[in-house]
């Protein structure tokens, strides 16, 4: 196991769907320099969404490059980095030469929904298994269309070239100059292949998807000696590897059971840390923060596909100035907003349905109508925020992630959930929180100033909205388990 960096700095290396970013941090957690490299999105229909897996790569060593030659890192050793990226995204390439085989297939993708179906007699069964409900968004089903498909794919499969699974395994490959075949908990969970309980594959759900345990990268800790990246003149030990939002769970230090976790980017995630016997609320997912040595932590999380990208949704629809109308928002709240029934990317926790229309429901003008989005968004979280609470009571929310930027945002969500949502001057969790990991999660590492506190006010005109929320998205199918 790498050892903590008693001096030198920590890099972070967070790839997102919207770009790839690396910060780098002192020993102490504080941030000295960060570079942003954005990546392209290609998307057909409503369904498929991909990207170019050559560009991610190239992306995380360019912005690696960039932090790395940055003044705060000059003639300063970089002791240890860690990575993390999107989870359920996955590609295939070829185990020999490292080529790709496919596109890397967005966690957002939903392309094989149709052929997911005849597993449904099966789902709970799935969910016993995974912690996880049966849907196209994870990666199983995503392989299983490459395996029927892609015929770059069948010929690697039948001459044992075929490697196969989560992003994170493929840029890993990419990076590192051992070229490793390996995949973290964290990324590997959301593949609807492996079993929490083990931290590995799962024959039974294996066989169920017909995907071959050979073409699989091999199961290791979130915690591992992964191998060794090269940035320029440097050569940086890679000592923890995890998903995007299981990183932003440690972006505060360890996470507790007692605070809510939300972090809200193209999707919203809201996670409590808690064991494996807790039990799981209907609707809710399970899954690895983190494992090492000592065993593995685990979390209920509830997700929201339509977040900052149903933002997006509404922007590529009336031409709004997000920036701006959300800054006006958090100064003067909009009157008497419609409400936004939110299908965007699909319905996540706790209804699980794929195909599920995004609409409004009453009419206004255009921040009237960004301010219904945002509160949908607020709504969802509500929701899984309620159920959450069914096992055992929360204190408090923090918040990190671009909207959560919003003021307004942030005081639905008090106002909604009666519990106080507190802010930090974070502007990115996941690169923080991998840090964190990768530094061996040290004691000393810097407590972050809360940067504003929303306190939970009378529902009034938003609880209303709330209830009627609530009552069209069960006359539409759905409801709350």
């Amino acid at each position: 196991m790498v050892s903590p960096p008693a001096s030198g700095l920590v890099l972070a290396l967070d790839q997102g769907g919207h770009g790839s970013r690396a910060v780098l941090f002192d020993p102490q957690g504080r941030e000295l320099a960060e570079a942003l490299v954005p990546v392209a999105t290609m998307r057909e229909g409503t369904d498929i969404v991909e990207q170019d897996p050559a560009e991610l790569v190239r992306s995380l060593r360019v912005a690696a490059q960039d932090a790395c030659e940055s003044d705060a890192a000059r003639s300063r050793p970089i002791a240890v980095a860690g990575l993390a990226t999107q989870r359920s995204t996955i590609v295939c390439w070829d185990r020999a030469t490292g080529r790709a085989l496919t596109n890397a297939i967005s966690w957002q993708d939903r392309r094989n929904a149709a052929w997911l179906e005849h597993l449904r007699p099966h789902a709970a069964d799935v969910r016993a298994m995974t912690g996880l409900v049966l849907s196209p968004h994870y990666g199983a089903s995503k392989l299983r269309w490459c395996l029927d498909h892609v015929p770059g794919v069948q010929r690697a499969a039948r001459t044992d070239a075929l490697a196969a699974g989560p992003l994170s395994s493929f840029l890993l490959a990419q990076l590192l100059d051992e070229r490793p075949l390996v995949a973290d908990p964290a990324n590997a969970s959301r593949t609807l292949l492996f079993d929490p309980a083990r931290l590995d594959w799962s024959p039974p759900l294996l066989d169920a998807f017909g995907v071959e345990r050979k073409w699989l990268p091999r199961c290791v800790p979130t915690h591992h000696d992964f191998g060794h990246l090269t940035v320029g003149d440097r050569r940086v030990a890679l000592a923890a590897c995890t998903g995007d939002q299981s990183a932003a769970a440690f972006a505060f230090g360890p996470p507790t059971e007692s605070i809510a976790l939300v972090n809200v980017g193209t999707g919203a995630f809201v996670q409590r840390a808690t064991s494996a016997t807790v039990p799981l609320p209907e609707g809710l997912l399970r899954s690895v923060l983190r494992s090492n040595r000592d065993g593995a932590t685990y979390s209920h999380e509830g997700t929201v596909n339509g977040a900052g990208s149903a933002i997006e949704w509404l922007r590529d629809r009336v031409g709004l100035d997000i920036e701006r109308a959300l800054r006006s928002l958090d100064v003067q709240p909009a009157t008497d907003p419609p409400l936004f029934m939110n299908g965007v990317g699909g319905l996540g926790a706790p209804f699980w349905k794929a195909d599920f229309p995004a609409e409004f429901v009453g009419g206004g003008d255009d921040l009237q109508l960004l301010a219904a989005v945002v509160e949908s968004v607020a709504f969802l979280l509500a929701v899984n925020l309620e159920l959450m609470q069914r096992v055992a009571r929360l204190e408090r929310i923090r918040v990190s992630g671009g909207l959560a930027r919003s003021d307004y945002l942030c005081r639905a969500l008090a106002g909604l959930s009666g519990l106080e949502v507190e802010r930090y001057a974070l502007r990115e969790a996941t690169a923080r929180g991998v840090a964190f990991l990768a530094a061996g999660e040290p004691s000393g590492w810097l407590t972050l100033p809360v940067e504003r506190r929303f306190t939970p006010s009378d529902g009034g005109e938003l609880a209303a909205r709330y209830s009627l929320w609530r009552a069209g998205m069960a006359r539409r199918g759905a409801v709350t388990p």
